[in-house]
């Protein structure tokens, strides 16, 4: 219901969370848990991880949303999809209580991840927050580690509308004496989370000052870069198939709660950890995120939706182009928000020297390709529109230069569609 309708379908309390895991046995104390909030960078940072601990042998539990094509994604273990079979019995299983409580459908999908992590006896799950953290349903763990990827402006109509009043309600994955890693921080957020985890006697360990950027280079499908651990002095060299240049910041999170977890007695060989950063997509399954499905010109499809997410993604064309021995290069992009976004804050972004595409996923949250063209005329941001994503990306393909970008991005409902 979230997917389709928004902020209507978000219940601010864990009652019904703590109701159905009660009727199943509180699966969520049968397994190890990683817990991960943020605006941006949950999910890369969870198939990061998770890739990694697949990697060095741990039967590995991973819980995202949202999903692209199948809602089996968001269950996985080791990177399979959690069994049709399964999700039906589950749903067979819990009529009663389902239809006692009325939970949402985040909410009896949190529940039923838990029930079969249990049951498969998993070694770790890693669990990403659906949004937020403090009232998150999935806030009923008590994880052996918490991580915060960072904090931007999203979905503030149910979060609230400063950075302080949203990191706050991040912060509400820190538990009592669990460490806790911060990916990126601001002079306004960090104050929050080390009153915090004070408050929880918590460790807290801040990503961004233990590892530094050395050199970045990209080539169409990997991210090579080298990042000196500050603590150590030592300098080491990665290669990821996860390829956005912003994947440098998941990067020192993932290493930072990778010490963590090494220090809680994880045996993780080096050996692991390269070969998983390098395949997270082939063990994991994880797509969208500068996700290059073409070449002359270079397609790219892209989950960013909110303003730091499109930053990102200007970031990564100005890298690119300034890293190019050809002329210029013509920006194509292919469009599609949602109603609940602060869409002129994100159009207001975008350059005007583009070529628009305009368009909108089939779900009743989508914003209409039409009023969209209308918000971004009043940028100076043109171009025609399309009822259907895949319909649009075929017009700017035959539009461009081989040498050009076609980036697809705004709505994660959008990337979901392309065929």
């Amino acid at each position: 219901m979230f997917s389709r309708i928004g902020a209507a379908a978000y219940k601010e309390d864990l009652h019904n969370s703590i109701a159905i895991c009660n009727e199943l046995g509180n699966p969520q104390t049968k397994f190890k848990s990683i817990h991960i909030a943020g605006t941006n960078g949950k999910g890369s940072t969870s198939h990061m991880l998770a890739a990694i601990l697949q990697q060095a042998g741990y039967k590995t539990g991973l819980y995202t949303s949202p999903h692209l094509k199948d809602f089996r994604e968001r269950i996985k273990i080791n990177g399979q999809m959690i069994e049709e079979d399964f999700v039906i019995d589950f749903v067979e299983r819990t009529q009663q209580i389902t239809a006692q409580i009325e939970p949402s459908f985040f909410e009896l999908t949190m529940a039923m991840a838990f029930d079969y992590f249990a049951k498969q006896k998993v070694d770790i799950v890693i669990i990403e927050t659906g949004l937020g953290g403090r009232l998150d349903s999935t806030n009923i763990i008590t994880p052996i580690l918490s991580i915060i990827t960072n904090i931007g402006y999203d979905h503030m109509n149910i979060l609230g509308d400063t950075l302080e009043k949203i990191a706050t309600e991040k912060a509400g994955i820190i538990k009592p004496a669990i460490p806790v890693v911060i990916g990126e921080y601001l002079p306004e957020t960090k104050p929050i989370f080390i009153n915090k985890a004070a408050q929880c006697n918590s460790s807290i360990y801040f990503a961004a000052e233990e590892y530094a950027f050395a050199e970045i280079a990209l080539s169409s499908q990997n991210l090579h870069c080298s990042i000196l651990d500050t603590t150590q002095h030592i300098k080491e060299n990665f290669t990821l198939d996860l390829n956005g240049i912003y994947q440098t910041k998941n990067l020192r999170t993932v290493l930072c709660a990778e010490k963590i977890l090494i220090h809680l007695g994880f045996v993780i060989t080096n050996e692991a950890e390269k070969y998983a950063l390098s395949h997270t997509k082939k063990l994991t399954g994880l797509h969208g995120r500068w996700d290059v499905i073409a070449e002359k010109p270079t397609t790219v499809l892209d989950v960013a939706h909110n303003e730091d997410g499109i930053k990102q993604v200007l970031q990564q064309i100005k890298f690119i182009k300034e890293h190019s021995n050809s002329e210029e290069i013509k920006t194509h992009f292919v469009i599609g928000m949602v109603k609940d976004k602060e869409v002129s804050n994100v159009l207001s972004l975008l350059p005007n020297d583009a070529v628009y595409y305009f368009t909108n996923a089939h779900i009743p949250r989508a914003l209409p390709a039409e009023e969209l063209k209308i918000k971004a005329a009043a940028f100076n941001l043109k171009g025609n529109c399309f009822d259907d994503v895949n319909d649009a990306i075929t017009t700017a393909q035959k539009n461009a230069y081989q040498k050009d970008l076609i980036v697809v991005c705004g709505s994660v409902f959008l990337v979901g569609e392309v065929n």
